[in-house]
C-alpha cells in the first residue's frame, strides 16, 4: 500500500512537471506573438500617419505647382495602394510582408518624385504651411524606421524562442508560425547616384 502511494505521488509529481513546462511555454509563446503583434500595429500606425499627411502635402504643392498633375497624381495613386495593403497581424508572413512593404515602397517613391518637383519652385520651398509638413514628413520617417526595427527585434525574439528546442515542438502543437521580417529593398546596398546638372 505504502509503494502505491509513492508512485502515485511520483506521477503526481511528473504530471505537474509536465502542466507547468507546457503552461509556461505557451503564455511565454502568447506574450512573444502579442509583443509582435503589438510592434505591427505600431509600424501601421506610424505608416498611416505618413498617409494622413500626404493629402494636406499634396494640396499644398497643388496651390503652387497645378501645372505638374502626373506627379500629384502618382502620389495620389500610390497613397490609396498603400492605404489598401492590409497585413493581419495572425498572417506575418513573408509574402503579405513583402506586399506591403512594395506598397509603402511605391509611396516612398512617389513621395521622393514630388520633393524632386518641389526644388523648381523657390516659393513652395519658402512656404510655411509645405516646411511644416515636410518637416513632419521627415520625422514620420523617421519614426517608420524605429518602428520597423522595434518590430523585427520582437519578431526575431519570439522565432528564436518557438524554434529553440523543445520549445519548437510546442510551438507546433499549438500552431505557432515564424514571423516574417522587414527587409532591405533589393538594391538599397548601392549608393545612390547624385547628379549635379
Amino acid at each position: 500500500m505504502k509503494k502505491t502511494w509513492i508512485v502515485l505521488a511520483v506521477i503526481a509529481v511528473v504530471i505537474l512537471i509536465i502542466y507547468s513546462s507546457f503552461k509556461g511555454t505557451y503564455n511565454t509563446m502568447v506574450t512573444k506573438d502579442e509583443s509582435v503583434n503589438a510592434a505591427w500595429a505600431q509600424v501601421e500606425n506610424v505608416y498611416q500617419r505618413r498617409a494622413d499627411l500626404i493629402p494636406n502635402l499634396v494640396n499644398t504643392v497643388k496651390g503652387y505647382a497645378s501645372h505638374e498633375r502626373e506627379t500629384l497624381e502618382s502620389v495620389i495613386e500610390a497613397r490609396s495602394k498603400a492605404t489598401s495593403v492590409n497585413v493581419n497581424p495572425e498572417n506575418l508572413n513573408e509574402q503579405s510582408l513583402q506586399q506591403f512593404q512594395q506598397a509603402q515602397s511605391g509611396l516612398s517613391s512617389a513621395l521622393s518624385r514630388l520633393m524632386v518637383v518641389v526644388e523648381r519652385y523657390p516659393d513652395l520651398k519658402a512656404n510655411q504651411n509645405f516646411l511644416d509638413l515636410q518637416a513632419q514628413l521627415e520625422g514620420t520617417e523617421n519614426r517608420i524606421a524605429v518602428e520597423r526595427r522595434k518590430f523585427n527585434e520582437s519578431a526575431r525574439s519570439f522565432n528564436t524562442y518557438i524554434r529553440s528546442f523543445p520549445k519548437n515542438i510546442y510551438a507546433n502543437m499549438f500552431g505557432f508560425e515564424k514571423k516574417a521580417y522587414f527587409e532591405a529593398e533589393q538594391g538599397a546596398e548601392k549608393a545612390p547616384e547624385v547628379s549635379f546638372e
